[in-house]
């Protein structure tokens, strides 16, 4: 059986913040937030990457029914093209603190950086391996973005968005190749700029999109 991090850890009125979707070609990167409850444990929190899709599930529906506050937010494909991927997820987490329905004395931000934040705040890197609230907030971000790019898939067939979910695998660049790139892609990431650079060079007069079925 999979252990996960010490509920005694929580401290009161601490926010964790982490992010998903930082690497993919296509989506939103979407974070949260969530301030745990000290008095309402929730046993198997981990990092996300390390708990089955099923048990994240669970745990999602348990964070949002016994977290003390908690908020999913993002940073869509237009803002990560015009900003960078770096400062749209900073902006994300901004999103995700300031929407929280109460106020922590204090986020914990997975990673190596802070965004700027009315509250004080400092980064623990591998947060999620570490910090029960940071896990919390890991699960959440990841089953929300999971759930998102399923009903992508839905919308772009062919392109396997249900399995890699935009990461850049074997399958998703083949399939760019194939299909080209779509609206929800990123066309500030290397492989879908060079794809539009080459079509716009051999057909300046028919570069086209896939738009959703």
């Amino acid at each position: 059986m999979q252990m996960g991090l010490d509920f005694n850890l929580v401290e009161e009125l601490v926010a964790g913040v982490d992010e998903v979707g930082r690497g993919p070609l296509c989506g939103p990167v979407v974070t949260a937030a969530v301030i745990l409850d000290p008095r309402r444990p929730i046993e198997g929190l981990n990092d996300s990457k390390k708990l089955t899709e099923a048990r994240r599930e669970v745990l999602f529906d348990e964070i949002c029914e016994k977290a003390l506050a908690w908020c999913i937010a993002r940073a869509e494909v237009q803002e990560i093209d015009q900003l960078n991927i770096l400062h749209a997820t900073m902006l994300a987490m901004q999103r995700a603190v300031e929407g929280l329905s109460v106020t922590p004395r204090l986020a914990l931000i997975d990673g190596n950086r802070c965004p700027q934040l009315a509250v004080p705040s400092a980064p623990v890197i591998q947060g999620d391996g570490q910090v029960p609230a940071i896990a919390a907030a890991s699960i959440l971000a990841k089953v929300s973005r999971d759930r998102e790019m399923c009903a992508l898939d839905l919308c772009y067939p062919g392109y396997g968005m249900a399995a890699h979910k935009g990461y850049p695998t074997p399958n998703h660049l083949d399939a760019l190749q194939r299909l080209g790139p779509t609206i929800i892609h990123r066309r500030s990431f290397a492989p879908v700029r060079i794809l539009l650079e080459q079509a716009a060079l051999a057909e300046p007069a028919s570069v086209t999109v896939a738009l959703p079925v």
